[in-house]
C-alpha cells in the first residue's frame, strides 16, 4: 500500500463514514490540532523523561488517537465497532488521579509561571498551548462534539501544565515566576 492515494489533492478528505469534506472545514481543522497535540508529547518523549511520565504518555498518545478518531467520525459508526477508538468517562477519571499524584511531588503554585526549563519541560509547555487550541476548536464545532471529548481535552491540558512542571521539578530547574 502506497503512503499517497491522491485522493486529497483536490483539497479535499474522506472522514469515516466516507463523507468529502474541505482540508479547511472545522472538523478538519479540529481533528488536525489534536494530531499536532499528539506530535508534540512524542517530541516531548524523546528528549528523555522519567519512565512514569512516559508510560502516561504513551497512553495519552492512544488517547488522542481515539478523540481524532472519534472527530472524524460523525456518523457515529467506527465508536460501535472499535473500543479503543472511544474515550469515555474512565479516561478523564484516569487524568484527574494523575494530576493529583503528580501535583502532590510540587511546591505550591503561588504566582504564574513562564514556560520554559528543560527541553522535555518545554515541550510540554508547549503541547498545553497546542492542548487549548484544540479544545477550542473542537469546542466550536457545530453540531457539537461528544461532551466527553471536551472534558477530557479540557482536562488534558491541566495534566499537561502539571506534568512540565514535574520533569522540570526533577530536573532541578527552577520555575521562572511572571
Amino acid at each position: 500500500m502506497k503512503i499517497y492515494t491522491r485522493t486529497g489533492d483536490a483539497g479535499e478528505t474522506s472522514l469515516f463514514d466516507k463523507t468529502r469534506v474541505s482540508k479547511a472545514d472545522p472538523l478538519v481543522e479540529a481533528y488536525g490540532d489534536v494530531d499536532e497535540l499528539n506530535a508534540c508529547l512524542g517530541g516531548a518523549r524523546a528528549f528523555g523523561i522519567p519512565p512514569d511520565v512516559d508510560a502516561a504518555l504513551v497512553q495519552i498518545q492512544r488517547d488522542l488517537f481515539a478523540v481524532g478518531a472519534q472527530l472524524a467520525d460523525p456518523a457515529e459508526r467506527l465508536a460501535s465497532r472499535v473500543t479503543k477508538a472511544f474515550i469515555t468517562d474512565n479516561e478523564i477519571t484516569r487524568l484527574e488521579g494523575l494530576i493529583d499524584t503528580l501535583e502532590d511531588e510540587l511546591p505550591p503554585l503561588r504566582k504564574f509561571i513562564l514556560a520554559g526549563g528543560g527541553p522535555a519541560g518545554a515541550l510540554l509547555h508547549v503541547a498545553r498551548t497546542v492542548c487549548r487550541r484544540a479544545e477550542r476548536r473542537i469546542v466550536g464545532l457545530a453540531p457539537a462534539a461528544d461532551p466527553v471529548i471536551v472534558r477530557y481535552v479540557n482536562r488534558l491540558s491541566d495534566l499537561l501544565f502539571v506534568m512540565a512542571r514535574v520533569v522540570n521539578h526533577r530536573a532541578g530547574l527552577p520555575e521562572t515566576e511572571w
